[in-house]
């Protein structure tokens, strides 16, 4: 049943007035009160939902500097381990050469061995894009660099498996530098010689060092040479077996002699300027089953003296 009419009456001292709504009125009074009602109810939720969503924006902006702080930092270390892992491949290469190994594919190196997928979408989910997104190429970052990781590891053992079965051998092999510190100069290959300036094919590397600094066996052998020859000056020239040889110019001093046996890493001279030499140098050749080599293919860092 609606209510059709209502009277509002309003008592004075001197008179009585009347207020008449009829149905219509009292329709449109209903309405537009609900109308504000709702309008101060949604203004009202508004707020409350204003102050909760910048507090709750407050709650990401912290926690993305913390993940970005942490996310930089992250990925500075994996651009170092990105670093070591190629230089590890390096002497991956140099190693399996020096042991007489098979180079591995290029294709298999980049496959690696595989390993385990890390769980990572409790940490996405919810997440800003941008941390979202950073957070995806890290994982697959720290996923590859597993995997190479793992792949060297299996690379190096088994090196060290077969130089364990070839380290006499090895140990024939020169594989250090001659001398501890100085610079390189002139390198194997065409130059123009420095005496006459004539283009003439240098079978060896130069090392500028200062005279009197001790020269080194790069591998176990037995001393061939050891005198003063007009081009070379003082030199010396060890067998190494296995084809190798390998000879020392322009020494200031010898300290070993014909038919000597020495080992790796043992002083055999001090280095100087005598014979055919412009400054003080070191004058160092290696020879493969009579076939001059780059002596730089053969200093591998990390070889014990």
């Amino acid at each position: 049943m609606f209510i059709k009419k209502i009277i509002i009456q309003k008592e004075s001292e001197s008179n009585i007035s009347q207020l008449h709504l009829d149905q219509k009125k009292i329709f449109f009074i209903s309405f537009f009160a609900v109308i504000i009602f709702s309008v101060l109810v949604f203004s009202i939720s508004s707020l409350l939902g204003s102050i909760a969503y910048d507090k709750k924006i407050n709650e990401y902006k912290s926690s993305y500097e913390y993940v970005s702080k942490n996310l930089n930092f992250l990925s500075e270390k994996m651009n170092k381990l990105n670093s070591q892992i190629k230089l590890i491949e390096e002497k991956d290469l140099a190693l399996r050469t020096y042991a007489g190994m098979p180079q591995i594919d290029i294709n298999m190196r980049k496959l690696g061995i595989g390993g385990e997928k890390l769980e990572t979408s409790r940490f996405l989910n919810g997440m800003a894009p941008i941390i979202n997104k950073e957070l995806a190429v890290l994982e697959m970052d720290i996923e590859k660099l597993s995997r190479e990781v793992n792949f060297e590891m299996k690379s190096y053992n088994s090196i060290y498996d077969e130089v364990q079965k070839n380290i006499q051998r090895i140990a024939r092999i020169p594989s250090i530098r001659p001398v501890n510190g100085g610079f390189l100069n002139s390198t194997f290959g065409y130059r123009n010689d420095p005496i006459d300036n004539v283009k003439r094919f240098h079978h060896g590397q130069d090392i500028t060092i200062k005279s009197g600094s001790p020269v080194l066996s790069p591998a176990d052998g037995e001393i061939k040479r050891a005198y003063y020859v007009g081009g070379f000056g003082n030199h010396i020239k060890i067998d190494h077996g296995l084809g190798y040889t390998t000879l020392f110019a322009h020494l200031s001093k010898l300290k070993v002699k014909h038919g000597q046996k020495v080992k790796r890493g043992e002083v055999i001279g001090l280095s100087g300027n005598t014979g055919r030499s412009t400054a003080p140098h070191l004058h160092y050749e290696i020879h493969y089953n009579c076939e001059p080599q780059n002596p730089l293919d053969y200093f591998f860092s990390g070889i014990s003296n």
